[in-house]
């Protein structure tokens, strides 16, 4: 029997992407599109070869403009239920990350919890369908002593604490819970050539998150929407090309990333799971940023960098720098994952 791990289990590139920013909150956001699986889709929870997978990042963005943003995440997801029709499998997964932006220190620490059921269609076990739900806590914070407002300045002096906002009522610190869905589908339809489509939907609850108490109840998160297609495509034993887009929407405000990662495989090619690899990517967020990724992957480990040129119209401040980024993150092999040769050549995205 074809085990189980030969189809395309894992998330696409474009589907690890990242949240987009509106202008009611500020989603993490990521160059590295493999660095959050759990966050933009749940569906995605356990989508790999092997029996845990276990991931870190940390982002330093806009430090040539203002004070950093920092941005620091980690997540492990792992099935934990298997067979439970024919190949069919449960996995379960959990992702924190904080957030930390601006003079004010606007920071953000949530946790998240997601579950996905991946059901295989068909006998030759190349298609898999897989869905995802969420739940997620909140806690978001500010220090208000380092907020300026226009009134505070009477006769050209300034007077802190006397703002008329400030007054009426600000909160130092929100919480809220969120709820968020998606659904994957993988197919392989060859040895050289696999893909996924997915769809996502976060903040389905509307969350509430203002920090004035007086509109507390009129703030809040929309549902953000998000779609994806990414493709493997094995031109030769070593090389392959692994182009993708991602689309979000949320509110009034839409993002789409597209590009290609060009992948060597340096090692062993009977086992590319776990040899020597190298990657090289090139991105491009519409109107916001040219990306470029790069790193090496070997025995399950891949160490990843990232870096943003600023393309808005934030470039002649910032002078085009960005963000950076640095991703590390290691899949636990399976017993017999060197003791088979993998019949598909699209075991993960």
């Amino acid at each position: 029997m074809i085990r189980k791990s030969t189809i395309a289990r894992a998330s696409i590139i474009a589907a690890l992407a990242l949240s987009v920013n509106t202008t009611k909150a500020q989603d993490i956001h990521f160059t590295q599109f493999n660095a959050a699986p759990l966050v933009i889709n749940p569906a995605f929870t356990g989508n790999f070869d092997g029996m845990a997978r276990v991931t870190a990042i940390y982002r330093n963005q806009w430090a040539s403009v203002t004070v950093p943003y920092l941005t620091y995440g980690a997540s492990i997801d792992a099935p934990v239920i298997h067979d439970l029709s024919v190949d069919d499998y449960l996995a379960v997964g959990m992702q924190v990350y904080k957030d930390q932006a601006g003079d004010a220190n606007l920071s953000n620490f949530s946790g998240l919890l997601s579950v996905a059921y991946h059901k295989y269609l068909g006998a030759s076990v190349n298609k898999v369908l897989s869905v995802g739900l969420q739940g997620g806590y909140s806690q978001k914070s500010l220090d208000l002593t380092r907020l300026y407002f226009g009134d505070e300045f009477v006769n050209g002096t300034w007077q802190p604490g006397t703002s008329q906002d400030y007054q009426l009522g600000l909160l130092n610190q929100v919480k809220y819970y969120t709820v968020n869905a998606g659904i994957s589908f993988a197919h392989n339809p060859s040895e050289t050539f696999g893909y996924v489509i997915a769809a996502g939907a976060n903040n389905l609850n509307n969350p509430n998150d203002g920090f004035s108490k007086k509109l507390s109840n009129q703030v809040g998160l929309d549902m953000r929407l998000t779609g994806q297609l990414g493709v493997i495509w094995n031109v030769s034993q070593r090389f392959s090309l692994r182009p993708a887009v991602l689309y979000q929407s949320q509110s009034s405000a839409t993002e789409m990333i597209a590009g290609n990662e060009f992948y060597y495989l340096a090692g062993n090619p009977e086992f590319p799971m776990y040899s020597t690899g190298f990657f090289l990517g090139g991105w491009y967020r519409t109107g916001d940023a040219m990306m470029i990724t790069a790193g090496v992957e070997f025995k399950g480990i891949r160490i990843g960098v990232g870096y943003d040129y600023n393309t808005s119209d934030l470039q002649n401040a910032s002078n085009g720098n960005g963000g950076f980024e640095l991703c590390i993150r290691y899949i636990m092999p399976t017993p017999l994952d060197f003791a088979h040769k993998l019949v598909y050549p699209c075991s993960r995205f």
